[in-house]
């Protein structure tokens, strides 16, 4: 395939314990991996073996775009880093999204992609123009926070240049920093920051004046009209006496709220981020204006978690819709003559747990530090700060002394916190700084983690009360979600073992890019006992082809049918590019991408059956919000269902070679049998 259009045709190897730049060429990857995570996956596997650590210069961060990137068509602006994470529990490759505009400057630059590699002698950031890398001192950026660093960068290269930096926790190595881009939108999830840092990597940055031409204008002109319905409609700035942010986090506001709704990426016709106007700032200024999508608003109260209403895991021909248009307000009404309606729309209410009450300057400035420190909201939020409260109220920090009176409903208090753990202040800051599961483990898990609290309290089944330990732990150094505990508790079985079954084979949460959705129809076959049902894996499957066809070519989560429009990434392809394909060869191309993962898994981290069963059951024993938990046989049936639809080895948990070659990669097979890597 020609890459005349979608691609601008090679990604940028930049070395940078020599400051070198390596031209190589898109076609090395495509079209067998399409882009973005896909193409990131092969590359892992081919330059970065099982001896490498994460703050190891021989680790690689590899940033890609996809086909759809810089062409116009909504979701496109969606981009992607892989590595081996300093974040997971153990160290392992994963991958984390981003928006923003970056990934398409980037293209216009003539780049499709970065891997950075090596380890810079003093802090340095690397300006790309036009297709010329080059190498800068960030003398002068090193220990600012995250926007200074933006604007400073604009002020040398121009207001119109993008960028991806990291703040204080990055350079001090705090195992959960984030990189970041225009409107706060980061990469989080995986401590990628803290891997820049390693690599004394301040920010890129980017200017392009060359074009991305797509293959099918009209086409793109046509999916920009239709792709989930774009309001066209007046976005005004609301006026509003409170927060308002639905069921669990509605909160009046002294001198009440200013709230907007802006677009996240390059392209996209949509508007999903609410934006609060005129918030106190966790820095220097006094107001600011702050991008917000989801877990953020509990920041500002937490006394119940999510509730969850059937219709935002499962849907109909008559009642499906995609988050994008929740969170933005721009909902179509239910369709109350679908027969399921009133099932859909049952509301199942939160559970009670008391973390902190409704505190708008409190949440904001949390927020903030978050995006000027630049640190994964999602620790802090619902690991960091829900810990502090529920280890309290347990006594489990009896005798110990963090240098202030422990208060999670005290502004001064998160100020305190967050500061320490990201400039790794004194003996508990240090500690902090390796994120929640591995800090519990360095005081003492037994205590610090498992500890059971006691303060939540089902609305299920009014006042039944539910155990939760006070780190809320599952898998690979994950915090619950989605998985009828935790932050997302209020789902039923239908959706949290699914959910749970999508943790168990990845290496971090799948619930940003893989939220679990099936049809009414799944949730009808299997409640009854979805242990033993080949519903439940064959639909985990498909969202997980789904995850993999979004992160390559690539589209959005928020954006993205995954039931009603499934040709749709086909469709977008074919606009960029001109090649056709089908939805056949479309799942294709997810599925070797997914192997190749596992590849990597089994070969760098010694991935198999026994390792992941365990990793997740734990989790499961604590109950959901009507007190149910998983026996380990069905846990255990429910596994075998799973690698069985996948053609593994239920034994190992391993692909077998007849999987690697029937999906065009025998040399990864070949490798992985030399190494006693396939199954007998």
């Amino acid at each position: 395939m020609e890459t005349i259009y979608g691609y601008a045709g090679k990604i940028a190897r930049i070395n940078l314990t020599d400051s070198t730049v390596t031209d190589v060429p898109i076609t090395n990857y495509v079209p067998k991996y399409v882009g973005g995570r896909s193409v990131a996956n092969r590359i892992f596997w081919e330059e970065v073996g099982p001896e490498v650590k994460a703050f190891d210069p021989e680790n690689k961060l590899i940033y890609m775009t996809g086909p759809t990137t810089a062409t116009g068509i909504p979701s496109g602006g969606r981009t992607v880093f892989t590595g081996l994470s300093p974040k997971t529990l153990p160290e392992q490759y994963t991958w984390s999204g981003m928006g923003g505009w970056f990934g398409s400057e980037l293209k216009f630059a003539g780049y499709d992609g970065l891997i950075i590699e090596g380890k810079a002698k003093e802090p340095t950031y690397i300006y790309i123009e036009d297709g010329k890398v080059q190498f800068l001192s960030a003398e002068k950026l090193w220990g600012q926070y995250v926007h200074e660093t933006q604007e400073m960068l604009e002020e040398i290269h121009g207001k119109d240049v993008k960028s991806i930096v990291i703040g204080p926790a990055g350079e001090n190595l705090v195992r959960f920093a984030s990189i970041t881009t225009a409107n706060d939108n980061a990469a989080a999830k995986a401590g990628f920051g803290a891997v820049m840092g390693s690599k004394n990597l301040k920010a890129v940055t980017v200017r392009g004046r060359g074009k991305i031409v797509p293959a099918d204008i009209p086409k793109v002109l046509e999916l920009r009209k239709t792709m989930n319905n774009p309001p066209m409609r007046l976005n005004p700035i609301l006026n509003l006496e409170g927060v308002e942010a639905g069921a669990n986090v509605n909160f009046k506001v002294p001198g009440g709220v200013k709230q907007a709704q802006v677009a996240c990426c390059y392209g996209c016709n949509q508007h999903c981020d609410r934006m609060f106007l005129d918030v106190k700032s966790g820095t220097s200024r006094k107001k600011k204006n702050r991008v917000e999508k989801c877990v953020g608003i509990f920041a500002m109260d937490f006394t119940e978690n999510c509730g969850w209403m059937p219709n935002q895991t499962f849907q109909t021909e008559q009642n499906h819709s995609a988050p994008c248009k929740t969170l933005s307000g721009d909902m179509e009404p239910p369709d109350m003559t679908d027969p399921y309606a009133k099932d859909l729309f049952n509301w199942r209410p939160a559970d009670t747990v008391n973390f902190w009450k409704g505190n708008y300057d409190k949440g904001n400035v949390m927020m903030d530090l978050c995006n000027q420190y630049g640190i994964d909201k999602w620790e802090v939020t619902v690991g960091l700060f829900p810990w502090f409260s529920m280890g309290q109220k347990e006594g489990v920090f009896e005798g110990m002394d963090f240098g202030m009176p422990i208060d999670v409903e005290s502004e001064e208090f998160v100020r305190y916190i967050l500061d320490m753990l990201v400039y790794r202040k004194g003996k508990y800051g240090d500690i902090l700084a390796e994120g929640m599961a591995r800090a519990v483990r360095i005081l003492g898990k037994e205590k610090y983690g498992d500890t059971i609290y006691h303060g939540r309290y089902s609305n299920v089944i009014p006042g039944k009360q539910l155990d939760i330990p006070i780190c809320m732990e599952t898998a690979w150094g994950e915090i619950f979600h989605w998985q009828g505990r935790g932050y997302q508790a209020a789902i039923d079985i239908t959706g949290w073992l699914p959910c749970s079954l999508q943790l168990m084979v990845s290496s971090r949460d799948t619930q940003t890019v893989a939220h679990f959705h099936s049809t009414w129809d799944y949730y009808l076959a299997v409640k009854d006992d979805p242990y033993h049902n080949r519903l439940v894996p064959q639909a985990v499957i498909e969202c997980e082809t789904r995850e993999d066809i979004k992160d390559s070519f690539t589209s959005c989560e928020w954006q993205a049918p995954d039931h009603y429009w499934p040709t749709m990434e086909c469709e977008m392809f074919e606009a960029a590019t001109g090649y056709p394909m089908t939805l056949e060869e479309m799942e294709e191309m997810a599925i070797r991408s997914r192997l190749t993962f596992r590849a990597i898994l089994i070969r760098n981290y010694g991935r198999d059956r026994e390792m992941e069963v365990n990793a997740v059951y734990p989790g499961l024993t604590y109950p959901d919000s009507v007190g149910l938990t998983a026996d380990w046989d069905d846990w255990n049936d429910l596994v075998d269902l799973y690698y069985e639809e996948r053609g593994w080895d239920k034994k190992t948990g391993w692909p077998t070679r007849e999987q690697y070659e029937k999906y065009g990669i025998k040399e990864i097979a070949d490798e992985l049998e030399a190494a006693g890597k396939l199954p007998g």
